[in-house]
């Protein structure tokens, strides 16, 4: 089973910003400070979450992990797939850096979920209060 990650999207304020970068189809690289040694895992089929203000809601594929540099210059390196998948709207609190994030601890995507033609805000307000 794949394991996944989860990072804040600073500066972001909706997914639909992530999907127009996305829609250039060229995949999008994050840099970070640490590499993380459990990086064969995630490259195994693991996925990015993204928390948006306060909550996550979408993910994408993780390519690829390399390090750069060497020493005090050195930095991680996570290549993305450019499609941007919508999950199930979770809260998470503010952190710094990114996590590793077991698939059971994962929210599904709404892909799977059969919310008919109901609002996203009343389902969103449905799955936070636990009632969907």
């Amino acid at each position: 089973m794949p394991l996944h990650m989860i990072k804040l999207c600073v500066g972001v304020s909706d997914v639909e910003w992530l999907e127009t970068r996305a829609a250039k189809g060229e995949p999008l690289i994050v840099h970070t400070r640490m590499t993380p040694k459990r990086a064969a895992e995630i490259e195994d089929g693991g996925s990015l979450f993204w928390v948006i203000k306060g909550t996550i809601l979408c993910r994408q594929p993780v390519l690829d992990i390399t390090t750069t540099g060497e020493g005090k210059t050195s930095r991680c390196e996570i290549t993305l797939a450019p499609e941007v998948i919508r999950t199930a709207s979770l809260a998470r609190r503010p952190f710094q850096g990114w996590r590793y994030f077991e698939p059971k601890d994962a929210p599904v995507d709404l892909s799977t979920l059969d919310a008919g033609d109901m609002p996203e805000d009343l389902a969103k307000q449905l799955r936070e209060m636990g009632a969907w």
